[in-house]
């Protein structure tokens, strides 16, 4: 498992892989979990298309770009 947080414009930014496909990225009210995302209290489905998708979702939710 990869497990890194790093503190990021002010916020804790937390990210974790693990062996088998799964995630967890999180940033203040933003979390993004093996098929689920929660964006300021509102939790939705979420499909896993590949690792730059992850990525520009969480940026753009998160808004750390």
């Amino acid at each position: 498992m990869l497990s890194e947080t790093v503190v990021f414009d002010g916020r804790l930014l937390e990210i974790e892989l693990d062996g088998k496909g799964g995630y967890r990225l999180r940033c203040g009210d933003v979390e993004y979990t093996n098929g689920r995302r929660r964006v300021r209290g509102r939790v939705r489905p979420y499909e896993f298309r590949s690792v730059e998708q992850l990525r520009y979702d969480f940026e753009r939710d998160a808004q750390i770009a």
